[in-house]
């Protein structure tokens, strides 16, 4: 269950019922770890990338385009992958769990924007229609719904929206181009279907490296800013005792890691990385600097394709609404974050128009002149969270 553009697809789910029992469900992860030698030239390159890097109208992957393709979890074939799979009880409950290593066949890789029309809140609550996969994944979604439950933590992602770019044009010569922005809610079923599944794939896994003794990395989080570690630690954000991200391989290096450390632990062989090894240590570090490094660039990057975007629809007026204390807004169907200083002083959510004053797309700066409060209401604050985003992303 991916977005159109996706082509790293790195995890898929199977739904088998269980007479008198429950189901069976299945999250299939990709496997590059079966095909990439640690040390080996392909690893190399991983490393030095450490991610995925994502910019409006393009991105660079972590590893070459023909081994993404290798291992990608396209449908009409058969793809190596590390499943987990769940024993489900009629009433939800997880009382099983296995994993193995393995060839899936996949049959189908549903799109967003194919799927949402059918599969939403609203077709949900009249009672879903039929259509391909439709009862698999009312299963699977009762099921994250039961998981959600039991970590005791809301939704994360209720509000927040992803933001498409599509760039028509040689990028090579930005001003000849052409910008779309379009805005997509986060939260929908689908996203807390994946995002659920996900977090039980990564602390379940994470659970069994903790419990062999096998050294991983582990996101943490203990009443303040999520970090990494290689000690099994709860995440409080997330409701679980430990959550090493294994479950995107083909975008992370941390997950590339933490799978040939599983591998390794589920094959009674030695793991290619030590309990406090230095390059344990040193790929975490690189990672977290690489990894806010290019979360930055990439707001760079949205951020001057929203200022062409507004430069190029000739908008001189524009709603924003207040998301937080000293008149910081967010420009509407825009992820364009700035402060009106003229505004009076109002409450998040609450609706007002502004002027556009000046842009500069070499400073990146845009200034905003208030003109009037349009209503009480609106948008609910939106801020970055690293609860299901990052189960998601």
């Amino acid at each position: 269950i991916d977005d159109a553009t996706t082509t790293e697809i790195d995890d898929a789910f199977s739904v088998q019922a269980l007479p008198g029992l429950g189901w069976q469900i299945g999250i299939h992860i990709a496997a590059p770890s079966l095909g990439i030698a640690p040390g080996s030239p392909l690893d190399q390159i991983a490393r030095e990338r450490l991610s995925t890097v994502y910019l409006p109208g393009s991105k660079i992957t972590m590893l070459p385009d023909p081994v993404v393709d290798c291992f990608t979890l396209c449908s009409g074939r058969d793809c190596a992958a590390i499943s987990l799979y769940l024993t489900v009880t009629s009433d939800f409950e997880i009382s099983a769990h296995e994993t193995r290593v393995e060839v899936v066949p996949v049959v189908a890789n549903l799109r967003h924007h194919d799927i949402e029309p059918l599969f939403n809140e609203s077709t949900i609550a009249a009672g879903l229609p039929e259509f391909g996969f439709s009862g698999e994944l009312m299963t699977l979604w009762q099921l994250a719904n039961a998981c959600e439950g039991r970590r005791g933590k809301p939704s994360a992602m209720q509000g927040n929206h992803d933001y498409n770019f599509r760039i028509d044009g040689d990028l090579a010569d930005a001003e000849a181009c052409r910008v779309d922005i379009s805005a997509r809610r986060r939260g929908s079923p689908l996203d807390k279907l994946v995002a659920e599944l996900m977090i039980v794939a990564n602390s379940t896994w994470g659970g069994l490296l903790a419990s062999k003794g096998v050294a991983a990395i582990y996101r943490i989080q203990a009443g303040g800013k999520v970090r990494m570690s290689t000690s099994p630690q709860a995440h409080e954000g997330l409701g679980v005792k430990q959550y090493a991200w294994s479950s995107s391989p083909l975008r992370r290096y941390v997950d590339l890691i933490n799978q040939w450390q599983l591998v390794a632990c589920l094959n009674g062989d030695t793991p290619p990385h030590a309990a406090r090894s230095d390059a344990l240590f040193a790929a975490l570090r690189d990672f977290e600097l690489t990894y806010a490094a290019y979360a930055e660039f990439q707001r760079s990057m949205e951020r001057y394709w929203c200022l062409r975007w507004l430069r190029q629809q000739g908008v001189e007026t524009i709603t924003a609404a207040i998301i937080g204390r000293d008149n910081l807004v967010r420009l509407a169907g825009l992820p364009l974050v700035l402060r009106v200083p003229s505004a009076p002083q109002l409450k998040p959510g609450e609706q007002i128009r502004v002027r556009i004053e000046s842009i500069d797309e070499l400073t990146l700066e845009l200034s905003c002149r208030y003109l009037e409060t349009l209503t009480a209401g609106g948008e609910a604050r939106e801020e970055a969270s690293d609860g299901l985003v990052e189960a998601i992303d």
